[in-house]
Order: structure tokens, then sequence, then C-alpha cells
């Protein structure tokens, strides 16, 4: 029994794994297959025109370098299987609140620290702001259309700049604004600001902005000036 149960919650293999992050991929993004398809056709002709021009007619190398494109292609057809599933993954919850966070938890470079929680929240239309620190400085991402992000994203700013006064801090917005930075580029668009931190100060500029806390929504009524944290008895 032990055995049959165990053959039963057995996770599938990575060939099926691969498989069907293919089907999702192609069911949302039909082009993926041709990108791919040609990626591996790309690595087939290279190695290929190689075989055909390095070898000098050695039957052993041409064979070599045939098999060598052939798995730089599947390699590299595996490279933009995973992106173009990555994106198709965004997309399904591009425009859902808490889709930037989900961003920040799991496409971060480990340069980046980052929260799936938000720092700043409008209790009546779910948007939010949240806070990333790394290499680059300090980002601010903005969630949901500017115009009634821009307010959380000032005070966020200058509560930032307070407490870090000689760090820059940069501001995306993702949304529905024409300018706004599409959900599945958030994170290369953080990879491509300018290095101004080393790795400790990062973690230092982390720490000293967690003080700030988050703004979540607050139930009507309630001040949150007058709200005092409870004495430990």
């Amino acid at each position: 029994m032990a055995r049959k149960e165990t053959g039963e919650t057995k996770e599938p293999g990575r060939i099926k794994q691969m498989w069907q992050v293919f089907q999702m991929t192609r069911r949302y993004d039909a082009r993926a297959q041709w990108y791919m398809l040609g990626t591996l056709l790309l690595g087939v002709v290279l190695g290929v025109v190689l075989a055909l021009t390095l070898t000098g007619g050695n039957v052993f190398s041409i064979v070599l370098w045939i098999v060598a494109g052939v798995l730089a292609g599947a390699l590299g057809a595996i490279i933009v299987l995973g992106r173009r599933a990555e994106r198709a993954a965004y997309s399904q919850i591009e425009g859902q609140p808490g889709a930037v966070g989900a961003v920040l938890r799991s496409s971060l470079k480990r340069s980046w620290r980052g929260s799936e929680m938000p720092v700043a929240v409008n209790g009546r239309t779910r948007d939010a702001v949240y806070r990333a620190v790394g290499r680059g400085g300090v980002v601010l991402v903005a969630e949901g259309p500017s115009s009634r992000t821009r307010k959380m994203v000032e005070d966020e700013r200058r509560k930032v700049a307070r407490i870090v006064p000689n760090v820059p801090i940069t501001v995306f917005n993702v949304g529905p604004d024409p300018d706004a930075v599409p959900l599945h580029r958030l994170a290369g668009r953080m990879a491509k600001i300018k290095v101004a931190l080393t790795k400790p100060e990062v973690l230092a500029v982390d720490n000293r902005l967690s003080s700030l806390g988050t703004q979540m929504p607050i139930p009507k009524g309630v001040d949150p000036l007058k709200v005092r944290p409870q004495r430990a008895r």
C-alpha cells in the first residue's frame, strides 16, 4: 500500500512538467511555439555552417559541430519557453491587486530586497505602492492609475528621502497609463538602474526603511495618529 500511495502522489517528471508549461504558454501566447522553433532551427543552421567551414572535411568534427548546434538550439528554445511562460503567467494577473507584489517576491535578482506586501494601500480603490531596495537605490512601484497613486508615491518618496537622504529613489508605475511599465518588464527595468550602493549599504538602507512600517487600510473611524502600541504587562 505504501508503494502504491507513493506512486500516486509522485510529482510529474521534468519532461512532463516542461510539456505542461509549453501547453499553458501556447494557450496564452500563440507565437511562443514559433519563437521556440525559430531558435532551434537557428542553432542547427549555425552548427551546420560552422561544421562546413571549420572542420576541413573531417566527418567526426562535422558530426560534433552539428550535434552542438542542435543542443544549442534546444537550450535556446528552453530559454525562450521560460521567458514566454513567465510573460504569459504575468499576463493572467496583470491589472489585479497584488500583481506587483508577486513580481517583487519571485522575479527580482538577488541584489534586490523586495516584499510582496505594499508599503501604502488605498483601502477604497485598492491601489498600492511597493518598495524595493537594491544596488540601484530605492525603487517605489505604484500599482494603479497614476492619477490615483501620485499622492501616495510622493508621500512615500518624502519619507524615504528623510530616512536615507543620500540614496537615489526611482519610481515606476504599473497600471493602465500609456507610459506605465508592463508587469512582465518590471524586474528587467529595475535591473537596468545604475548601481549606486554596495551590498552592505543595501542591507543598511533596507533595515533603516523597515522602521517606516506599512500603511495598510485602517477601519473607518479609527484615527491612526491616536493609536498607540500596547505595552507589555
